[in-house]
């Protein structure tokens, strides 16, 4: 009889969980038992926005240093309060254009698997978003103490690229993965917004 209520009581979770609304603009979503409000925020001398967790603050210098260990780290790191899952924006000097996304995306791809060959691969993929193209792959990877859910995109501002990241635990995985995909379909340049009257 007991199995039957915890069977019961699965299926209603389920069931929960199916009604709840994920769609990030539509108000609070709750993820891993926590509830996020999505607002938009400004990057790069305001010529950027997208929405994340409203909760998500930068990550300390000291956490940075550990948690990528590289000089060159990104410029923007956001972060939740345990520091386990971030957003990560990057400006590079190097010249892009639209039409190069999918190139660089499937290049940039090519290169990982080559030098990560532990990664697990899922999906490649160019989005056309405010009119401009962004693309996209996610993988899981090791690591020390789990392993990392992480999504990489790309797009062009300026004339430059620009590279971000999400990532999480992967046992996170199921919940975040649409979430993340949802924060990149908000990003948009100055220049769109201001033709588009979005300010």
């Amino acid at each position: 009889m007991k199995y039957e209520d915890e069977k019961i009581l699965d299926r209603l979770r389920e069931m929960e969980k199916l009604k709840r609304s994920n769609n990030i603009l539509a108000g609070p979503i709750i993820i891993n038992g926590q509830s996020y409000v999505f607002e938009e925020r400004s990057f790069f001398e305001d010529r950027l926005k997208m929405h994340v967790p409203s909760i998500f603050t930068p990550m300390p210098k000291h956490l940075q240093k550990i948690k990528y260990p590289h000089e060159q780290r990104p410029e923007m790191i956001l972060t939740n309060d345990l520091g386990s899952v971030d957003v990560t924006l990057n400006r590079v000097d190097q010249t892009l254009q639209d039409e190069w996304v999918e190139q660089l995306t499937s290049g940039m791809k090519a290169m990982m698997k080559n030098m990560n060959p532990a990664h697990v691969f899922y999906e490649e993929k160019i989005e056309e978003v405010h009119g401009k193209q962004i693309g996209y792959f996610d993988f899981k990877s090791p690591a020390l103490d789990q392993p990392i859910y992480h999504n990489m995109f790309y797009f062009e501002l300026e004339g430059k690229t620009v590279m971000g990241t999400f990532c999480c635990p992967y046992k996170q995985y199921a919940e975040w993965r649409d979430v993340a995909l949802q924060m990149i379909r908000t990003i948009q340049t100055v220049d769109e917004a201001e033709k588009e009257g979005y300010e």
